[in-house]
């Protein structure tokens, strides 16, 4: 009798320093923000684009991979892009950078999108560096608020909003113009 309580005492004992030992070996610990130079303080930066989508043409920047399943709100149908931004509405004004991800028609009752995008920057000192805009975009409405909820480059840890107002839209083509307010947080 006495064996089988030691034998169970060694097991418990065992058991539990093998749940100390994985304990101490955390996937995940706290840091000190000032380890990434992250002491800084945040600044706002607001950047006022234009974003082309090409639907059409022999050389289009947007391009459907999936097909609508129903025709009078688009819902299902999946775009790729690859768009310019640029300083002002014509697409032949200062090119600073792309815009690339993908728009799904999400909504059945209206034309609504989800938006999922990288503004990536080719110019001047964001070069290299890009924030991602992730959320759902009502194209009826006038104004279309979608949050940036990341980044890279000078936009690590990047939060902030982005403002969409339809410059332009042709409904023979569906190609667009739309201008973007975009309000970042970044370090």
């Amino acid at each position: 009798m006495a064996i089988k309580i030691i034998a169970l005492m060694c097991l418990i004992l065992l058991s539990f320093g093998v749940s100390c030992s994985t304990a101490t070996k955390s996937y995940a610990k706290n840091m000190d923000p000032k380890t990434l130079e992250l002491n800084k303080h945040q600044k706002l930066t607001h950047f006022h684009l234009y974003w082309h989508d090409t639907v059409s043409g022999t050389k289009p920047s947007s391009v459907a991979v999936l097909p609508p399943r129903d025709n009078a709100t688009v819902f299902g149908e999946v775009n790729m892009f690859d768009n310019p931004l640029t300083v002002g509405p014509e697409l032949d004004s200062q090119l600073v950078g792309r815009s690339q991800g993908f728009y799904a028609a999400s909504a059945q009752d209206k034309i609504g999108l989800l938006m999922a995008m990288n503004f990536v920057f080719t110019h001047n000192k964001y070069k290299g560096s890009s924030f991602t805009v992730l959320g759902r975009n009502p194209v009826d409405d006038a104004v279309r608020e979608m949050p940036v909820v990341g980044g890279s480059g000078k936009f690590r840890f990047a939060s902030g909003y982005a403002l969409a107002k339809t410059h332009y839209f042709n409904p023979a083509t569906f190609d667009a113009i739309v201008e973007y307010d975009i309000y970042v947080l970044h370090y």
